[in-house]
């Protein structure tokens, strides 16, 4: 069991169901977990997947539950390359291959007769986050879009770490000779977290000790993905397309978040033509524990303003101001 999210609620399990699912993207096999509650026949959907080098089986389950307690069935993935999915390298991180999963997941609910995919939300946080905002742009089939924390915009991204030339050198060296290695079937880990002083993609005060508490004891996760992700970072750039997104859209940036700053979050929510920014007195990590509630709390609200006309939706009010 993992240590974080211990305090958390955790509804009955008696309260919804799971079924393993498995779906085809780009010639590889993903497997997901399907929660279905136990009403009503047939459910909105919420498609998720986990930020950036992580697995579904970390954090995910209890968000996927209080869905699906709620009347809400969620379908939780595993992108290529990572879990129980297939593909090598392990932990592979390429922002088009995992849009494009996210896709592939969205075909295998629609194909999914347990759940109504006319109301279908898609869910994302931190890298994730940027995907779920590419996948909606230009889309008429998604009823809505939930990022928290997302990832935005590469391109500031960049700018930033140019203000740390060590680091930035170092990281541009470190993807530029995984991505030429991998033409040779050699590839060069970089760690995803590490201390302020290491060398990771994430180092921000305590992302280390978040990330590893999220993790099982017995979970084969490994804390290293392919350098290239430094290359493949500096040039994703969701922000450019989220004004064609045609459906709400519930962003939530936390007002202490040094991975995705609250002010690039806001500028993006900002150009979505139906959206609503939530900014919480949190950090990237504690929406995931110490604000689980109240981030928890207002996305069951919004799932409840957006598909539940048709079957009762229940959603936790949140009793607290951000």
């Amino acid at each position: 069991m993992a240590r974080a999210q211990q305090s958390v609620r955790r509804p009955a399990r008696e309260a919804y169901s799971t079924r393993r699912i498995t779906f085809e993207s780009g010639g590889e096999t993903c497997v997901g977990t399907l929660y279905l509650p136990d009403r009503p026949d047939s459910p909105p959907i919420v498609v998720m997947a986990p930020g950036l080098g992580m697995w579904r089986s970390a954090l995910l389950p209890a968000i996927a539950e209080r869905f699906a307690e709620s009347g809400v069935a969620a379908f939780s993935f595993d992108f290529r390359h990572h879990g129980d999915s297939d593909g090598k390298p392990r932990g592979l991180a390429a922002p088009d291959k995992q849009i494009a999963d996210y896709e592939a997941a969205i075909e295998a609910m629609t194909n999914t007769e347990a759940v109504d995919s006319n109301r279908l939300v898609l869910w994302g946080y931190s890298f994730s986050g940027g995907h779920v905002l590419s996948v909606a742009a230009g889309r008429f089939d998604i009823a809505g879009v939930i990022a928290t924390a997302p990832f935005v915009d590469g391109r500031r991204e960049l700018k930033r770490s140019i203000q740390r030339p060590g680091r930035f050198v170092r990281s541009t060296l470190a993807g530029l000779r995984d991505a030429l290695g991998s033409k040779v079937g050699r590839n060069h880990p970089v760690r995803l977290v590490d201390d302020p002083d290491g060398f990771g993609v994430i180092t921000v005060p305590g992302a280390k000790r978040a990330v590893l508490d999220a993790v099982a004891r017995d979970s084969a996760w490994n804390n290293r993905l392919p350098a290239r992700i430094f290359l493949a970072i500096s040039t994703y750039r969701p922000i450019t397309s989220v004004d064609e997104i045609r459906c709400p859209t519930l962003v939530i940036g936390g007002r202490d978040d040094e991975v995705a700053p609250a002010a690039w979050v806001a500028d993006a929510a900002d150009r979505v033509p139906e959206s609503t920014f939530i900014e919480l007195p949190a950090d990237h990590m504690s929406v995931f524990d110490a604000d689980f509630e109240r981030v928890v709390g207002r996305q069951l609200t919004f799932l409840r303003s957006i598909v539940g006309e048709r079957e009762s939706v229940t959603a936790a009010t949140p009793t607290d101001n951000p």
